[in-house]
């Protein structure tokens, strides 16, 4: 069956001429397994296929290029870069976007190949193309030609077809076309500079690294928000963060949020500023960066303890981000009552926030009191403890409230932090002293979706999971736990009916 298929296929690829027959071949291409295609595509005439591609304009482009795409990626590399190198090239100049992305794609294939990629790396007329494409009009063909440069630039010989040739001038003629166009080039910097120390070497060798980081500081309020994004993304390899710190980026960024204070125009840029900061010290060491950027710290719980929604989610969000290691914990910790009060205000904006804040204090606040088992420290038990109680006058209650609204980002969200405190000693003994609080645990009926049943197996997974669980729940408690457990997260419970003689 699937030899008359293959033969149907190759038919049609010889005698297609109108948009039934590609109709007809599209079908039939699709209806293949690709593991057949990979067999029988080398012997494929395209020839046809090609030359109604470039004489047509619509659905005829459409449907060429959609069989195209199947066929192609059934093809080696090695034999698709030698057998169609010109198609390929015409395929960059067609006014319709969607064959620039096909042709794109398939180079962004090739180049992943250890021996094709030379077959692309000698075509220097081929990758002048692609750069050019990333000053095009449509954002989704400048995507494609990014992804497919960087994937050139993963190996030496890429990095110096790309910088130490006649294409990183047309790279920086592209650049200069406009302010968009000169982020995309950016992106691209920085996707390449982020894969080694090799390549960013490269990257600051052709000035263009320079030239970003000199646009943190410009007078274009839009363009510092942008670069700032592109730093904060080098920021997260090794390499990218000993360069930003040699070249004194990080000093300038945290000059910049000591001036924000004067500039009313701040609050474009700030949240920016700080994320670099938060994802820094994540990266890096939380403590570290606190103690060497004290502004930063102090930055983030001005903006929380504001009434800027805007503001105040950043800030949120970033004390998660802190709050995920024991370290930035302990950071949190060692500022006192100044965080204890947050947390309150963080316990108030779960309840009452409009609900995208809500969805994300509730992240924050499940991210800030998870403590893996190995870290069950006394000091640190009766620190989450104390942040739990200082969200409301009766927390477990206020988590509770939220779950059983009828929204069910917000179930989620408050069964994800009762599941953040499930292995905590203190916190079972909460849920065990709080009436009907198991029972709502292994109620199914409460749960009405998919993402709910998940969220509340994980709760009760992760009570099981708790060598302080069967000593605190007690015996009958932890063997429902368990049986929950077993029954996975989508058991209904079978109900039995018997039917009656003579009943309607």
């Amino acid at each position: 069956m699937v030899m008359a298929a293959v033969a149907v296929v190759e038919e049609l690829l010889l005698a297609a001429s109108g948009l039934e027959e590609l109709r007809a071949l599209k079908t039939a291409v699709l209806a293949l397994p690709l593991s057949s295609l990979r067999e029988s595509a080398p012997d494929f005439s395209l020839a046809r296929l090609f030359s109604l591609l470039n004489d047509g304009d619509g659905e005829q482009v459409a449907l060429c290029v959609a069989i195209l795409e199947r066929v192609l990626q059934a093809l080696e590399p090695v034999h698709m870069a030698r057998k169609f190198r010109d198609e390929l090239q015409r395929g960059l100049f067609h006014p319709d976007d969607a064959v620039k992305i096909l042709t794109i794609s398939q180079v962004g294939r090739i180049v992943e190949n250890s021996e094709a990629v030379t077959e692309i790396l000698n075509n220097l007329e081929l990758l002048k193309q692609i750069i050019l494409c990333i000053g095009g009009e449509k954002i989704s063909v400048a995507k494609e030609a990014i992804n497919a440069l960087s994937k050139i630039a993963q190996t030496k010989a890429g990095l110096e077809a790309l910088f130490l040739s006649s294409l990183l001038i047309d790279l920086k003629n592209v650049l200069a076309i406009s302010d968009v166009v000169r982020y995309r080039v950016y992106e691209l910097i920085v996707k390449i500079s982020s894969v080694s120390a090799e390549s960013l070497d490269y990257c600051t060798n052709s000035g263009l690294v320079l030239q970003l980081i000199e646009e943190l500081t410009g007078d274009d309020i839009l363009v510092r928000v942008t670069c700032t994004e592109m730093v904060t993304a080098l920021a997260c390899t090794q390499h990218g963060r000993q360069y930003l710190a040699q070249q004194g980026v990080i000093d300038k960024i945290s000059n910049m949020i000591i001036g924000a204070d004067s500039d009313p125009f701040s609050g474009f840029y700030l949240p920016g500023l700080v994320k670099f900061f938060g994802n820094l010290a994540v990266v890096d060491s939380p403590q570290e960066i606190c103690e060497q950027y004290p502004v930063f710290i102090n930055k983030v719980f001005e903006m929380a303890e504001g009434q800027d929604v805007t503001m105040i989610g950043v800030a949120v969000d970033t004390l998660g981000i802190l709050g995920s290691n024991v370290e930035g914990k302990q950071v949190l910790h060692k500022t006192g009552s100044r965080f204890q009060s947050l947390c309150k205000k963080l316990g108030q904006l779960a309840m009452s926030a409009p609900t995208e804040l809500r969805l994300r204090c509730l992240d924050a606040i499940s991210s800030l009191l998870y403590l893996p088992p190995d870290q069950h420290t006394e000091d640190l038990l009766v620190m989450t403890e104390s942040w739990f109680a200082s969200l409301s006058t009766q927390p477990l209650d206020l988590f509770r409230n939220i779950s059983t609204q009828p929204f069910p980002d917000l179930h989620c969200g408050a069964l994800k932090v009762f599941t953040a405190i499930a292995n905590q000693p203190w916190a079972q003994r909460l849920m065990i002293d709080s009436p009907g609080f198991v029972e709502y645990i292994v109620d199914r009926t409460v749960d009405p979706d998919k993402s709910s049943k998940d969220a509340k197996f994980e709760l009760v997974k992760a009570l099981v999971n708790s060598k302080s669980i069967a000593e605190i729940f007690g015996n009958q408690y932890y063997l429902r736990l368990r049986a929950y457990v077993r029954e996975g997260p989508y058991f209904v419970k079978a109900i039995s009916t018997v039917a009656v003689e003579g009943a309607d």
